[in-house]
């Protein structure tokens, strides 16, 4: 009785379960005023440890004088034309890892030889820094956008062919060999079993990548004093002196920037994926 009367709580034909899509709503709204109540008492911690001047103003402002500047400089043509540069060349950069790890790692996934042969090299190159390769990067490419999105590509492959090797080659074989059993070919057994049991972990890589790359790209800039860019506008203020409050705040925004990246990439994953986030909020 105690199931017949669960089931009732599901609309004809509307395929929905209206207690789990409420619990999940409040599990959401939750997590996010949780969130909002550790950022709020971040800053009031930040904002009197600063209060105190232990440190000179001129060298650690106060948490209230970062935001002040950080409101500033999103008002800003010439900084938001820095975070664009960043934001270009970051999505240029994923987007061609995506496209070179995913298909490489189908291949290599799908294929015990090709798996044994290549997870040693991909096993060492995938720990390489990125940031080490920015020396390199100069001397070949200069210290334009090219370098960036190459430097983003090589740092954004590795979670996402990592990923995408593991995702196909862990597929179940039992559901695979039934497949085969029923007469379906490889091509198929690849689109319609492999392909969707790796999707999730495939994403997952490409969230990882995406911070990843957000981090390289700023870094590079930074470090290889690029002609725009979030890391450039740092380096610049930076090296005038005395304006710690816009290389702080520059730094904030970017790490906002990465909170908002991933909560998108968050929000398409539990759209895509929902299957895996069944009975979380319960």
């Amino acid at each position: 009785m105690t199931e017949l009367s669960d089931l009732s709580s599901v609309r004809a034909g509307s395929g929905r379960m209206e207690p789990l899509a409420g619990s999940n709503f409040r599990f959401r709204v939750g997590a996010i005023l949780r969130g909002g109540v550790g950022v709020i008492a971040f800053f009031m911690l930040v904002e009197f440890i600063t209060s105190l001047e232990l440190v000179p103003a001129i060298y650690l402002p106060r948490a209230s004088t970062v935001v002040y500047r950080m409101i500033e400089l999103l008002q800003d043509p010439k900084f938001l034309n820095n975070v664009l540069a960043t934001l270009h060349a970051w999505a240029i950069g994923l987007a061609l890892a995506a496209l070179i790890s995913v298909p490489v790692g189908i291949l290599i996934g799908t294929s015990d030889l090709a798996y044994r042969m290549t997870a040693p090299l991909i096993e060492f190159m995938r720990p390489i820094p990125s940031v080490a390769l920015i020396p390199l990067g100069i001397l070949l490419w200069g210290q334009g956008f090219l370098m960036k999105v190459i430097l983003v590509t090589y740092a954004t492959t590795w979670p996402i062919l990592f990923n995408t090797v593991y995702g196909v080659h862990d597929v179940d074989p039992i559901a695979i060999q039934t497949a085969r059993c029923f007469g379906m070919k490889r091509m198929a057994v690849l689109r319609r079993i492999s392909l969707p049991s790796a999707a999730p972990f495939i994403f997952t890589g490409i969230r990882i990548s995406a911070s990843i790359g957000l981090i390289v790209v700023v870094g590079t800039e930074l470090l290889a004093s690029a002609e725009s860019g979030i890391g450039s506008y740092i380096l610049f203020v930076s090296s005038s002196g005395g304006h710690m409050d816009s290389v702080l705040a520059g730094a904030a925004i970017a790490g906002i920037v990465g909170v908002l990246i991933n909560w998108v990439l968050g929000l398409v994953d539990r759209h895509a994926f929902a299957w895996r986030y069944l009975g979380v909020a319960q």
